[in-house]
């Protein structure tokens, strides 16, 4: 079955994926609530991740999911607190009607992911379509390595889908 998401979009035509890391870095010392405490924008994915394989893409996302995965950050949405960074590299890929999907999932919920869970078939693991190994793993790598110097709770990936 198809996301809702992919719905509005023509499902001969590719999808691709976009995104940023985020983290907070003053909410360790300062508590998520301080004013210093705003998430930053750290990295965008396009450094880090080099494909859009739809398996990868309905594990995490719930995107052409006709492998039957339950996604881990299906239709979040865009975070009302994004840094001006995020902000401002979202709105360079037009409005609302070229972009199909946007969400976000923290290190913290990935790092408690169980990546032995499989697709409907029960042949793709989340780990063997989109765990370290893949073409995700720089993405997890940066994510947990801000994870531990700012918490995991603090970082975040936002994606959106066009």
């Amino acid at each position: 079955m198809l996301s809702p998401a992919l719905c509005r979009q023509d499902a001969s035509m590719s999808t691709e994926v976009s995104g940023m890391i985020e983290c907070r870095p003053g909410a360790r010392l300062w508590g998520p609530d301080d004013e210093d405490s705003g998430w930053h924008a750290a990295i965008d994915i396009f450094l880090l991740n080099n494909g859009n394989a739809y398996d990868a893409l309905a594990c995490l996302f719930g995107i052409r999911n006709s492998f039957g995965f339950r996604p881990l950050a299906e239709g979040r949405g865009f975070p009302s607190d994004a840094s001006e960074g995020l902000r401002t590299e979202y709105a360079a890929y037009g409005t609302s009607a070229d972009v199909h999907g946007t969400t976000q999932i923290t290190w913290a919920e990935l790092a408690s992911t169980d990546w032995q869970a499989t697709d409907s078939s029960g042949t793709r693991s989340r780990q063997s379509v989109a765990g370290d190994r893949t073409h995700w793993g720089p993405v997890w790598s940066v994510m947990r390595t801000l994870g531990e110097l700012h918490g995991a709770d603090h970082v975040r990936l936002v994606a959106w889908f066009y």
